[in-house]
């Protein structure tokens, strides 16, 4: 991952928390601090389908972070003193999780349309969409997943052996 030329390139990233069945990202945070880039990670809103991504100030920032019913670390709802990646600069790059994905793009999220919803919009930032790359085990690709006409096609999915 932090070899990857769009990685390289993008000051700007935002990348999930990961939860213990997806590809852990803990080392990609740090790193994108250790080069100088600026992080920014998913706060949900329960009920909804409405995310944003909140600047953390440092990989540490992360242990202050509440803990969600869905057992995720993210800023708290009162918690305004972040940026917001969309009211800011934009993003260059979105790191994605999924439970599922096919070779054309296509992703299976867990059904709330979060980063969809987020990417349209990005779409209307002037700054545009961020590169989305999605982050996998080998056994998370499939021959097709299911998609609807609001699902958002990835980049790129990156997995063992890809």
């Amino acid at each position: 991952v932090i070899d990857h030329p769009k990685y390289q390139e993008s000051k700007r990233i935002a990348i999930f928390l990961s939860m213990p069945d997806e590809v852990q990202t803990e080392e990609i945070i740090k790193d994108i601090f250790k080069q100088g880039k600026e992080c920014f990670i998913p706060r949900y809103k329960p009920q909804s389908n409405h995310m944003d991504m909140l600047k953390l100030s440092s990989a540490e920032d992360i242990s202050s972070l509440a803990l969600t019913s869905w057992n995720i670390l993210q800023p708290s709802d009162d918690d305004s003193a972040r940026e917001e990646a969309l009211a800011g600069g934009g993003l260059d790059l979105i790191f994605m999780p999924g439970l599922g994905f096919d070779k054309k793009g296509n992703r299976l999220g867990r059904g709330k349309g979060y980063y969809d919803t987020y990417l349209e919009r990005c779409m209307k930032h002037p700054r545009g969409k961020p590169y989305t790359i999605a982050l996998a085990f080998r056994e998370q690709i499939c021959e097709s997943v299911p998609v609807t006409e609001n699902d958002v096609p990835i980049d790129e999915v990156l997995y063992e052996d890809c």
